[in-house]
């Protein structure tokens, strides 16, 4: 399947032949509520009714509101959730999420993607339904 761009453009969406779900947000965009509720449809919509891990690759994002962040914690089409960053305020917004809203599945912060496709890939082969 193509990417899949996120209603308003901050984002894309795809489904990789690894059988994980990327969503990548544009280089120093703010995730606003209806971007994060955009997002979540398009990664249902890829989905296409399966659950697959997810990477979010939020290196490059300015910030997230607090309405953004409560839509992240509602269930959607990923078994597990890897958040991407590359900076320490990277892992303060990921720590403060979650530490603030309960992720829907297992959610961890990863600075290196092979470790977080690593740990993703440890249930990628029974995870779509």
């Amino acid at each position: 399947m193509e990417p899949l761009k996120v209603e308003g453009g901050k984002g894309v969406v795809s489904l990789e032949s690894t059988g994980v779900i990327h969503l990548s947000w544009a280089s120093g965009v703010r995730i606003e509520e209806t971007d994060a509720r955009a997002a979540m449809a398009a990664v249902n919509e890829v989905a296409d009714g399966g659950e697959y891990p997810m990477l979010v690759d939020m290196a490059t994002t300015s910030s997230v509101t607090r309405a953004a962040r409560a839509v992240f914690s509602i269930p959607c089409a990923a078994s597990r959730i890897a958040l991407l960053g590359a900076s320490p305020v990277d892992r303060v917004l990921a720590n403060f999420f979650l530490g603030v809203h309960i992720p829907p599945c297992p959610t961890r912060f990863f600075t290196s993607r092979s470790e977080a496709m690593n740990w993703l890939g440890q249930v990628s082969g029974a995870s779509a339904h």
